[in-house]
């Protein structure tokens, strides 16, 4: 099965380039107009030079499949793109009627994408009997528009289920748009969230500057706060612009009683009917997601800074990033790789234990808090859904004790976990099945990077906390995570996780494979949209060079070399990209950046 997966980190489509890839194997002038317009650079500031980029004709794989759909003719009809949908996916029990539109659909949008598409001459456009060359099969295959990788993707999961048996997208410090330190705080980044599909959006408040009113910004920072009201009419307009399915705003709370109680006034007045609170101050049981479709919940613990009238220093401890400079240029532009699950464990196990560095976060839950619950606005603590806590003891074991009559909300920073799975695995897991796990990124990520999800992932933690305004590996993959299950923000967790009988899962026990995807890439496309030609430097065009892999690390997968001018060269799996002066251009492998 062909599928077009762009490369570029933008979210514009790379079938631009794609598409005139065919056009100029059939039509030289625009081929000529073409590699002019994108191959010219400037140089001493008032020179120019010109490079010719070529693209490669369809590889022999395209060629064969056309040709066994196509019945070995020189076109492809409506009845043969409907054999090659149905064998790559389609639904069989599909109406013949129904799967003849759908061919002639795709027939016309691939003629109109060649007319959009179109650059100086008028693009040779497909004839009256809707026959398909095989240049116009090779531009449709990789086509993001018209062959994704999720075809018609909708919520096929069952959702009648508690939250807790679902992951959660989940953003961190969701206001920030930039780095943790010293960026403005916006409603923006919450807004393109939820346009993402995000469905947790965290707040942190604080007292304004006159103590009258709600700031949300990152405490004892130099971010520039933004309104908590502002904020909350964010959410409402965006919560379910591209999910149906509930939002959760987890609340780290610095605020006075009486800022609860104006907190509790403002979430009423701006939700109105579809903030979701229980009757009962502790449920047994979490809703579930398709019972709290198209409403806004609450998640928050109780206060502890007034109490504890800690000097607030202008940063965090633990906040300062160490050797932030540190790593490969490479590393800098597209973050480093995710780390496997040993890694990352010994990582944390390595961590000074010494430093007693605390995270920025969350549920402490001791004698000074248990006292200021009697100080909670009455009105603020009944809006509370989820509630968020650690039992009194302070040992890993007390944190994950689960109470058969009462569910919570229990956040571990990355390290944390890191350092829990490796005695508490199967008590992690089965604490997940009723109760709620965030993640949440270490203090020192204070240029808001990101970390290895997986971790989080296989032992069941539901809310795997992101700063989603970051950039790199970790991202893309909880992004593409989230694209599973049409979309909606909430993807059920396997059975094996739910499971305690015969056992609860252990994530440490070795699991037999059952199943192998292999991947073979054809070619990575669409990074050009994302720089000006006078992006580089202004006396050379740009040099791109494709990072080596050990075969032993890649799988092999897709490594082909292209030896001759102009054409293509395949990468391994996690490779780069190529681009020569001379303008060949490069495959991008599965996983890697371009």
């Amino acid at each position: 099965m062909f599928l077009s997966i762009p490369v570029s980190p933008t979210d514009t489509s790379p079938t631009t380039q794609a598409s005139k890839a065919t056009q100029q194997q059939t039509n030289p002038t625009l081929a000529a107009e073409t590699a002019g317009a994108m191959g010219t650079y400037k140089c001493c500031l008032i020179f120019k030079r010109r490079f010719r980029w070529t693209d490669a004709p369809p590889p022999d794989d395209v060629r064969a499949l056309f040709a066994e759909h196509s019945g070995g003719a020189a076109t492809m009809g409506a009845d043969g793109l409907r054999r090659y949908l149905e064998s790559t996916g389609g639904d069989p029990d599909a109406a013949d009627a129904d799967a003849e539109g759908e061919a002639d659909r795709l027939l016309d949008q691939i003629r109109l994408q060649g007319h959009q598409q179109r650059a100086g001459p008028r693009l040779p456009r497909l004839g009256r009997g809707q026959l398909l060359g095989l240049d116009d099969f090779h531009r449709f295959l990789f086509s993001a528009d018209l062959n994704p990788p999720l075809r018609r993707p909708q919520v096929h999961h069952d959702m009648s289920q508690p939250i807790s048996h679902y992951y959660v997208y989940t953003g961190h410090n969701s206001y920030l748009t930039g780095n943790q330190l010293s960026s403005d705080c916006s409603d923006v980044p919450i807004i393109k969230a939820l346009q993402r599909g995000v469905r947790v959006i965290e707040l942190d408040m604080w007292p304004n500057s006159a103590k009258d009113d709600i700031s949300i910004l990152h405490g004892r920072t130099l971010t520039t706060p933004v309104s908590l009201l502002k904020c909350l009419k964010s959410i409402k307009e965006y919560a379910f612009v591209a999910s149906p399915y509930p939002v959760i705003i987890t609340l780290e709370d610095h605020l006075t009683p009486e800022l609860q109680d104006k907190v509790a006034k403002m979430v009423l007045e701006v939700f109105g009917d579809i903030l979701y609170y229980p009757q009962e101050e502790h449920p047994k049981e979490l809703p579930s997601p398709e019972f709290l479709k198209g409403r806004v919940l609450l998640s928050t613990k109780p206060p502890k800074e007034y109490l504890e009238a800690k000097d607030g220093g202008a940063v965090k401890d633990g906040d300062a990033e160490q050797n932030p400079g540190k790593g490969t240029d490479d590393d800098a532009a597209w973050g480093t790789e995710v780390p496997d699950f040993k890694t990352e464990i010994q990582s944390a196990k390595e961590e000074d234990a010494s430093e007693h560095r605390r995270d920025d976060d969350e549920d402490d839950d001791d004698e000074d808090e248990q006292k200021m619950q009697q100080h909670l606005a009455p009105q603020y603590k009944h809006l509370i859904t989820i509630r968020a806590g650690k039992p009194k003891g302070g040992t890993t074991s007390d944190a994950l004790k689960c109470d058969p009559n009462k569910v919570r909300r229990l956040s571990l920073s990355e390290q944390q976990l890191a350092k829990a799975v490796v005695n508490h695995g199967t008590e992690i897991v089965r604490f997940t099945q009723r109760n709620l796990l965030r993640i949440y990124p270490k203090g020192t990520r204070v240029t808001s990077s990101n970390y290895n999800p997986f971790i989080g992932w296989v032992h069941g933690a539901q809310m795997v906390a992101f700063n989603m305004q970051g950039y790199g590996r970790a991202l893309w993959l909880m992004h593409g995570f989230y694209k599973a299950n049409g979309g909606c923000g909430y993807v059920k967790k396997p059975d094996f996780l739910m499971q305690s009988e015969p056992e609860v899962f252990d994530p440490k026990k070795p699991q037999p494979v059952k199943k192998t995807l292999k991947v073979k890439v054809y070619m990575g496309d669409g990074w050009r949209m994302d720089f000006k030609q006078t992006h580089f430097d202004q006396y050379s065009p740009p040099d791109f060079y494709a990072r080596g892999r050990d075969r032993r690390r890649s799988g092999g997968l897709g490594d082909e070399e292209d030896k001759g001018g102009g054409g293509q060269l395949g990468a391994g799996v996690g490779g780069g990209v190529l681009l020569r002066s001379d303008g060949a251009r490069a495959g991008a492998a599965a996983g890697g950046g371009a």
